[in-house]
């Protein structure tokens, strides 16, 4: 095991040394790091201690003039992001203050009621919610000061206004428009039912152009899915923790969020279930395959590290450990892409997948939606567009050239 000297950190830090290095090595971090972080917490400990200052003390303008100073003395170690291990670890244990975020403006107080109200009230997720604040702050920024007397005199001119503006030819696409207009009805009736507007303006948002459901799904072969799954080496954590993420994508079509959250208690061994927590706060119950469950096991007990401290399935491959994020789903595919030398695709390619199998294979539509946890056999319905011998069979013979009409 690597011994760090945790007592060359002298002064007003000196006894938060050695449990920050039990933090770090438990967080991942390689021996290089740690004592790098030591250092920086010994060079922080020093200039503390000739400013006269406690680790109290340590706010963020206090921790930006040493990080001034550090950047003219050394090369390495000098950012924000260098220092962040050790000022959340201080933070953790009540020694460092948290920092004061004032939510002094109408808009940022009014943007935060309707966080909550989407977190609590209509039970998004926190991706989706962050996805709808973007618009309303987009839209609450143009109008004017006091904030509640511009609302109360909104009028559906100022709305259809801003979607034109903002949706203007060669300015978005056609999905970024409807994330646009799909947020702005949000935060309308929201202003309503908070009493903002004394009426109901979500009607009055014009409609992006675009058919539910008009896109085709584009499957990945038979052949290629198995090629993504042999790519993984499984002599490595990182190729036990790929397989389990791509065994779960390919074999019961779960969504990138839906593999991020899966937490240790949802999985049912002995019932051989696994519990999916979904979209729209759903929670699913779904058989664990044999291979999904092996592929599973083989990371926990020889891939996921112990140390680490939540509940998440899939952690990170670097320091500091932490839950594997949706956007970490999707590099895993994507690296699996790579190392096949086939073209990048997302893992909601994987989904469609397993969908058109199942339909190829003479599974009804009403069979799939469960699996899928689709809320309507209607959104699963697009996939018998990819069905082309049932297709064919329902496509009428096109009259030859010269044959009677």
């Amino acid at each position: 095991m690597v011994e760090y000297s945790a007592g060359r950190v002298q002064g007003p830090l000196a006894p938060f040394a050695a449990g920050f290095v039990v933090e770090l090595v438990g967080r991942g971090y390689r021996p290089r790091s740690v004592s790098g972080q030591l250092e920086l917490m010994a060079h922080l400990s020093r200039w503390l201690a000739e400013q006269g200052l406690e680790p109290g003390g340590l706010t963020q303008e206090i921790a930006e003039r040493f990080l001034a100073v550090r950047r003219e003395r050394v090369v390495s170690l000098r950012s924000w992001r260098a220092l962040g291990p050790l000022v959340v670890y201080l933070r953790g244990l009540g020694v460092v203050p948290e920092p004061v975020v004032l939510i002094d403006t109408p808009v940022a107080r009014l943007l935060a009621d309707y966080r909550d109200y989407l977190l609590r009230e209509r039970g998004l997720t926190a991706g989706s919610a962050a996805h709808w604040e973007r618009v309303a702050r987009l839209f609450l920024a143009e109008r004017s000061e006091p904030l509640e007397d511009a609302l109360w005199q909104l009028t559906t001119g100022e709305v259809t206004g801003f979607v034109v503006a903002r949706c203007a030819p060669g300015r978005c696409s056609g999905s970024a428009a409807k994330i646009l207009t799909g947020g702005l009805r949000s935060l309308l009736r929201y202003l309503h039912v908070a009493g903002f507007t004394p009426i109901a303006l979500a009607q009055a948002v014009p409609r992006a152009a675009g058919w539910r459901l008009s896109a085709l799904p584009r499957a990945l072969e038979t052949e290629q899915v198995a090629r993504l799954l042999e790519s993984c080496d499984r002599a490595t954590a990182i190729g036990r923790r790929d397989l389990a993420i791509l065994s779960l994508l390919a074999r019961l079509g779960l969504r990138c969020c839906e593999v991020s959250g899966l937490c240790l208690d949802d999985i049912d061994w002995r019932g051989g279930e696994v519990t999916i927590r979904g979209k729209g706060s759903t929670t699913e119950r779904l058989p664990l395959p044999h291979d999904v469950g092996e592929a599973l096991v083989d990371y926990l007990r020889e891939g996921r590290p112990a140390s680490a401290g939540f509940r998440e399935v899939f952690v990170t491959a670097k320091a500091p450990r932490r839950p594997l994020s949706p956007t970490g789903v999707t590099h895993v595919v994507g690296c699996a892409c790579k190392r096949v030398r086939m073209e990048p695709v997302g893992a909601h390619r994987l989904r469609h997948t397993l969908a058109s199998d199942l339909l190829r294979a003479g599974t009804p539509l009403a069979q799939i939606a469960p699996i899928l946890r689709h809320a309507s056999v209607t959104t699963t319905a697009v996939y018998a567009k990819v069905d082309r011998d049932a297709l064919r069979s329902l496509a009428r013979p096109w009259p030859l050239a010269g044959g009677a009409a």
